[in-house]
């Protein structure tokens, strides 16, 4: 029995010491990204977007949008992507092996007249059908290509584009008016830039006009809430932190703007994953510093790309499940990079992170939630232990997440109704009370299935969002 003993004791200090130095990153990375959003804030006022909107040093933009069985969303994201304010960009759409109307909406809605499909290919993809230009938008391009999966999409459409920047978006997300204008500013200021990360939104609840949001509210469902809580807090205590600190990894596929070059210089998006948003942005990493090339990856606050978010737990389980591969998948396919000093903090200090305190942290949560129990049932239970672990685990990610709500709704001005602002805040408590616990358990999964499911998608269910049309 004393050997058991010694063994859960050493057990619960090492699940103790890997929460305090998980919630220490947390701290980081918290205040360097409640930092980069004042100073960002304070830096890019209206004034400075509407110098930008008339300098003529700009970069054109081609925005790639893969899509696949969009019928309900396409031409209502399509028009907001065409009315965004910049100087110069284009629309390419990607129906990749749709099985629905999604190209008969596009015809209809912009009058779409077939075309040769001339163009170079720089990067594999599957065989394109048929390619349309639309009467009404020079700047709208749509290829209708076999099924190949997102990457393959996104690989054509970068053959495609026409500019040395390309953004990729998703089919169902709608950016914001200013968001190229913003997103787009560092590639000027900086020549060494390749990459530039935005923020994600959820869309539930919003009020669109005119594929623009024009007011935020709350949506009535709990689930939706408690995303736009994770969100909130993902984007304030992450993204900025690694910006700052030159190892960004992530880029969501969302939404992210690359130099065309670089990305075709590295092969394009890579085919067979889940996580090809990620593994795209370590592989320009890892490209830039083998050759030894100054370059630079970085997160911006603001830019806004809204994306609906599942509001059924079925869709929301598949969602994180791939992500999970995803991460697995990347860390996996790049795993020469771990803990290796020839690229500088990203192999000693980002990789390493994000196995240890991303990949891993579900299998270490769950271990402490199964513990308690277990060590009720066989008479050990450690009062002292159990306290620390609620503290670290539970109370101070309620913490971190009231201070997102708080740069959410006060400082960043995104929910003005007091009782949607009340509603955040009561996220933030249930959000502990079983859903955290039921998508640890679900990321748990994902990594015992990572290699029997790799590359494997699912179906994402949405529930649509309302657009609504200006009056005359």
């Amino acid at each position: 029995m004393s050997t058991v003993l010694t063994i859960v004791l050493i057990f619960q200090y090492v699940v103790l010491a890997y929460f305090a130095l998980l919630n220490l990153g947390y701290t980081l990375f918290g205040y360097l990204g409640l930092r980069s959003i004042v100073v960002y804030s304070r830096e890019l006022s209206q004034i400075t977007l509407r110098d930008l909107l008339a300098r003529e040093s700009y970069k054109p933009v081609s925005i790639l949008v893969p899509a696949y069985n969009e019928e309900t969303c396409i031409v209502d994201s399509v028009r907001s992507f065409l009315g965004l304010r910049y100087p110069e960009f284009e629309v390419v759409v990607v129906s990749d092996g749709s099985t629905d109307a999604t190209v008969d909406r596009l015809i209809e809605a912009f009058a779409l007249l077939e075309v040769p499909a001339v163009y170079r290919r720089a990067l594999p993809s599957a065989a394109v059908k048929r390619m349309f230009r639309s009467a009404r938008h020079p700047n709208l391009v749509v290829l209708e290509k076999e099924n190949g999966g997102k990457a393959d999409a996104l690989n054509a459409a970068i053959d495609v584009a026409r500019y040395p920047l390309v953004c990729a978006v998703d089919a169902d997300s709608l950016l914001d008016a200013d968001a190229l204008l913003r997103a787009t500013r560092p590639f000027l200021e900086d020549e060494n830039v390749v990459a530039i990360g935005g923020t994600i939104r959820p869309l539930n609840g919003a009020r669109v006009v005119d594929g623009r949001v024009v007011e935020l509210a709350m949506p009535k469902s709990w689930l939706a809430r408690l995303q736009i809580l994770e969100y909130a807090r993902a984007f304030f205590s992450g993204r900025a932190g690694w910006s700052h600190f030159d190892a960004l990894l992530i880029i969501s596929g969302a939404f992210g703007v690359f130099r065309r070059d670089a990305v075709i210089n590295v092969g394009g998006y890579l085919v067979g994953t889940v996580g090809e948003d990620m593994e795209l942005v370590v592989r320009l990493h890892r490209h830039y510093r083998e050759r030894h090339e100054a370059y630079r990856i970085l997160f911006t606050p603001d830019p806004i790309c809204w994306t609906e978010v599942p509001t059924d737990w079925a869709t929301l389980r598949g969602q994180r499940n791939r992500w999970h591969r995803g991460l697995w998948e990347t860390l996996w396919t790049h795993r020469a990079l771990m803990f290796n000093p020839q690229y500088g903090r990203l192999g000693t200090f980002a990789v390493p992170y994000f196995l240890v305190f991303e990949a891993l942290a579900p299998i270490v949560e769950a271990f402490g939630w199964i513990a308690m129990p277990l060590a009720i049932a066989l008479g050990i239970f450690n009062t002292s232990f159990a306290i620390w672990f609620l503290i670290l685990s539970v109370l101070y990610g309620m913490l971190l997440s009231q201070l997102a709500v708080g740069i959410e709704t006060l400082l960043l001005q995104r929910y003005p109704r007091l009782r949607d602002r009340l509603a955040l805040f009561a996220a933030s408590f249930i959000e502990f009370l079983g859903y955290r616990q039921l998508l640890v358990f679900e990321r748990c999964l994902a990594t015992l299935l990572v290699f029997r499911r790799r590359g494997v998608w699912g179906r994402m269910k949405r529930a649509g969002v309302t657009h609504e049309q200006a009056a005359p």
